[in-house]
């Protein structure tokens, strides 16, 4: 796997509740892909882009480091994403 969709990689990474939060916070242009903003959820993400979320009140900056098929544990969501803050 060498790409993935941004409202997935944000679910598996454990960035948002619910894929459908994902893919709501893409649609409405709160997250930026390498300093671009996205405005749809199919928007793919690759090793070593930078994924900047606006949640709430506050601004997350990761890296993207892997891939998951599947959401698992809190552990296995932040061996997917790097913090950049």
């Amino acid at each position: 796997m060498d790409r993935q969709r941004v409202d997935k990689w944000l679910w598996h990474a454990r960035v948002v509740r619910t894929r459908s939060d994902a893919a709501a916070l893409a649609a409405a242009g709160h997250v930026r892909v390498n300093g671009r903003r996205v405005d749809h959820p199919s928007h793919t993400v690759r090793l070593g882009d930078v994924v900047t979320v606006a949640l709430d009140r506050a601004v997350r900056v990761l890296k993207v480091v892997a891939f998951a098929d599947r959401r698992g544990s809190a552990q296995d969501a932040r061996a997917l994403r790097e913090m950049l803050e």
